[in-house]
């Protein structure tokens, strides 16, 4: 299995990136942009802006460059992303120990990222910041227990909820359209009956749900 880390520029520390060099993991970390970047990706910078003055569309163009910060060890290679638009320029850097197109890098790889950042945070919506315990196992667990209902409503999501209006609901909705609804359950011998309101909107999915869960 290869891990790829990856990060904003918040984690572009040496120290960071050192342990990454002596354990063999890979990195994608953005780089804030200062004088001496900008200098030396003038060229594809520079490019960009020929090509918008020209076409007046918007361009991207992507190269790469050798840097080292006076805080780092040694000189790595950046990725640069040259964008120019009618807001003028718009460059991005990111540092990586990977090999490839450098476009393929900086969007497949990298971008990537914000999405996973996505999914951290729609776990918040279960609650995985309650962590007003006194105890540290308290709160991990507690931790646990919204990870694992994440994975829960991420299963009823990709396997129940395919092409329904809920396929790409948020957790939240899913929980409160879903989930957070009254009904009475009713137990008899081997079978189980869920009352729901005459008036709930959403029986027909719910209904749906239900039977693509227990297809027998």
């Amino acid at each position: 299995m290869k891990i790829i880390f990856r990060a904003d520029s918040g984690f572009c520390r040496d120290n960071t990136l050192s342990w990454c060099d002596r354990h063999r993991v890979d990195f994608c970390v953005g780089l804030a942009r200062n004088a001496v970047l900008l200098h030396e990706a003038e060229v594809y910078l520079k490019r960009a802006r020929e090509q918008y003055e020209h076409s007046s569309e918007n361009q991207r163009l992507f190269g790469a460059i050798i840097y080292g910060a006076k805080s780092w060890k040694l000189k790595r290679s950046v990725i640069v992303k040259a964008e120019h638009s009618d807001k003028g320029a718009n460059p991005r850097f990111i540092v990586t120990s990977l090999d490839g197109d450098d476009q393929h890098i900086y969007e497949k790889i990298y971008c990537a990222r914000g999405e996973m950042e996505n999914k951290i945070k729609e776990q918040m919506q279960l609650f995985s910041t309650r962590t007003s315990a006194h105890r540290w196992w308290a709160n991990q667990w507690r931790i646990l227990l919204s990870a694992m209902a994440y994975s829960l409503v991420q299963c009823i999501r990709s396997k129940a909820l395919q092409d329904t209006e809920l396929a790409k609901a948020q957790c939240a909705t899913i929980r409160i359209k879903l989930f957070k609804i009254g009904a009475l359950v009713v137990r008899k011998s081997c079978q189980i009956r869920i009352h729901l309101s005459e008036s709930y909107p959403m029986q027909n999915l719910f209904l749906i749900a239900w039977k693509r869960l227990h297809p027998t």
